[in-house]
């Protein structure tokens, strides 16, 4: 994969820390730009779980974002954003309001609360304390994948969910980079195969390399499906080091949204909460604001199936006191193999 690291961080002045707990079967991931910069987000999902998303609405006048924000827990997750916003505050990062500094921080959450683990955690909310953790943890490096952070307790249909990331060269010098956890309704494999939803879109062997199944059709039968309302979603950031504007952003969100139309069977359902945020850097100038648009949105619907395939892929076997499905490599093994 050329000089890329195949993770989001390979977008510069991307930053990325986990953290989970795995008494509780969660986790929460920080995604920190090392200076302000334009975000957006698009929601299709039925059941979301947010926070301050409007203000990256078009309709909105911040214009740039300090933190995002990916969480499990549910509505109990949202506490991790307020752990995130007292880490940056006491750095004195945030917007410049009249001499205060109001960090800005977008978050969305997923549910993981029946996975096993223990969720009696009374007066201590664990969120806020691991989006702390995670804060402290986040770098450039192309951190770890799988079974971490808010991938930590996802849960798909028929496997273990996982924290996913992939990246691409756009050209001209730009990068975009996906990262995603992955709690889908439904599935990232088809049928009852080890063949991959997101199989076109593979790199390198990236996840396992087995191609496409031999014979696949579906004819008609109803998709595989977890859980009930409220208890699914698959959540995600782009990001890219192009200079864009917040309209531009939007769209590029828009656009990495057809990743996960690529990647899961079914996607954007009344039971999930999906939605990808989409963040720009502006350290590179687009050659044609149009065509370099659509070539970015394109390269990052791309990224992010390949990031829900490679978060499904590296999940770890079950633990202790987990409830949920086996991970893929249990389940199929980690060599190649087309049938």
């Amino acid at each position: 994969m050329s000089a890329l690291r195949n993770h989001i961080c390979d977008v510069r002045q991307i930053q990325v820390g986990s953290a989970h707990d795995a008494s509780i079967c969660s986790g929460v991931t920080v995604v920190l730009p090392t200076r302000p910069c334009i975000a957006a987000v698009d929601v299709r999902g039925g059941g979301t779980g947010t926070r301050e998303i409007e203000a990256l609405g078009l309709a909105g006048t911040v214009d740039e974002v300090h933190g995002i924000v990916l969480a499990g827990g549910s509505a109990f997750g949202l506490a991790a954003a307020t752990g995130v916003q007292a880490w940056l505050a006491e750095r004195r990062i945030g917007l410049n309001v009249a001499g205060a500094r109001v960090p800005i921080v977008a978050q969305a959450i997923l549910f993981d609360l029946l996975n096993g683990g223990n969720k009696s955690w009374g007066e201590r909310n664990p969120y806020e304390r691991l989006a702390r953790t995670a804060c402290d943890e986040a770098s450039g490096e192309a951190a770890e994948i799988g079974s971490v952070g808010a991938g930590f307790g996802a849960t798909t249909a028929n496997l273990r969910g996982g924290l996913g990331s992939a990246s691409a060269d756009v050209g001209d010098g730009v990068v975009v980079g996906a990262l995603v956890a992955v709690n889908a309704v439904g599935c990232v494999t088809m049928g009852d195969s080890p063949h991959f939803w997101a199989w076109p879109f593979e790199q390198d062997e990236e996840f396992g390399g087995r191609g496409p199944p031999v014979s696949y059709q579906n004819k008609g039968a109803p998709p595989l499906l977890k859980g009930g309302p409220g208890q699914n979603t698959t959540i995600a950031v782009v990001a890219t080091n192009a200079r864009l504007d917040k309209r531009q952003t939007h769209r590029l969100a828009v656009m990495a949204q057809s990743g996960l139309a690529r990647a899961i069977h079914p996607v954007h359902s009344p039971l999930d909460g999906d939605l990808v945020f989409a963040m720009a850097t502006g350290e590179v100038e687009l050659k044609d604001p149009i065509i370099g648009l659509t070539t970015l949105g394109c390269a990052a619907g791309d990224a992010l199936a390949r990031a829900v395939a490679r978060g499904v892929y590296f999940a770890a076997p079950a633990q202790a006191g987990w409830q949920g499905p086996q991970s893929y490599r249990q389940r199929f093994g980690a060599r190649p193999a087309n049938k």
